[in-house]
């Protein structure tokens, strides 16, 4: 019975979320502050959720500052996602390999 309550709850949120902008704004949105918000506000939360799990995924900051390195390295070279996240992954692993035997 929980499990129905609960996502009840979470449809009527998501929903909500949804349905508030389309009730508010009826006019076309015309503040150039507001659109410069509203475009770069995706971007904000992904980095905001993104950057904290990257230096505690790995259990070891040391390996995890690697693996960033390694990612944002790559990624300034213009490579494709899958080949930063594979070597990025790889750089950080070896690190945390190569750690305990200093």
């Amino acid at each position: 019975m929980k499990l129905y309550l609960y996502l009840l709850v979470m449809a009527a949120v998501t929903y909500l979320i949804r349905m508030l902008p389309l009730a508010f704004f009826r006019k076309r949105i015309t503040s150039p502050f507001l659109l410069g918000v509203l475009h770069y506000m995706p971007y904000a939360v992904l980095g905001t959720m993104t950057v904290p799990a990257i230096f505690t995924s790995t259990g070891e900051p040391v390996s995890a500052v690697v693996g960033t390195l390694a990612a944002l390295l790559l990624g300034l070279k213009r490579r494709s996602l899958i080949e930063v996240a594979l070597f990025a992954t790889a750089a950080a692993y070896i690190t945390s390999l190569i750690l305990p035997l200093l």
